[in-house]
């Protein structure tokens, strides 16, 4: 079932546009082509805020600064300035996070393609994830990436190339591990010989 969402807007091109927010292109080759494509907005809006919520149960919610949507054969919205969607639990309390500095949203499929300093935190378990660009598939929720990842815990800095998750960064794997720091935890310290420098801050 798909949950209702109520929205939140600051302008009359926001609610003209938001209705066709949740869906995307899957393919990444074919999301780098479209991302290329010289086109002008159809609509433009400012402080957008929608409130994602099912049986009256707020879900999530997400904000932007700004939001243009283009129009053609691969309708889609763009955030310039970025977004951040914060999930809650069954008591109203922030479990996860997903934020990025620039993303853009397709009307074909539900996808999200975040981009440019990409972080995903599950408050609960105390991690974070960052990496440089990441797919958000709202309609399987999942998430994930072929790019570099760094994914920090309370024990242990992880490493590798690709990643996939459930969207509230619950349960995860890195596809390509690339090394293990360990994190002082009262006890001696290890660092195992094939972990990188970080490439991620």
């Amino acid at each position: 079932m798909i949950p209702r969402v109520k929205y939140h807007f600051k302008s009359i091109a926001t609610l003209l546009g938001v209705a066709m927010l949740f869906s995307c292109q899957p393919d990444l080759k074919t999301i780098e082509t479209i991302t290329t494509e010289e086109n002008l907005p159809v609509e433009t809006a400012s402080g957008l805020r929608i409130v994602y919520s099912s049986h009256a149960q707020i879900q999530m919610t997400m904000e932007a600064p700004t939001m243009e949507r283009f129009e053609g054969e691969e309708p889609y919205m763009e955030f310039p300035d970025g977004f951040l969607m914060i999930f809650y639990d069954e008591n109203m309390q922030e479990n996860s996070r997903i934020s990025a500095e620039y993303a853009i949203q397709y009307e074909k499929d539900e996808l999200i393609d975040a981009r440019k300093n990409v972080v995903v935190e599950n408050l609960e378990n105390n991690e974070k994830l960052n990496t440089e660009q990441l797919i958000w598939d709202q309609n399987n929720e999942r998430i994930y990436t072929e790019k570099f990842v760094k994914i920090t815990t309370e024990e242990e800095v992880l490493y590798g190339d690709g990643f996939e998750s459930d969207d509230r960064f619950t349960t995860w794997h890195i596809k390509k591990p690339r090394g293990t720091f360990y994190v002082e935890t009262g006890q001696t310290t290890r660092e195992s010989d094939s972990a990188p420098q970080p490439q991620i801050e």
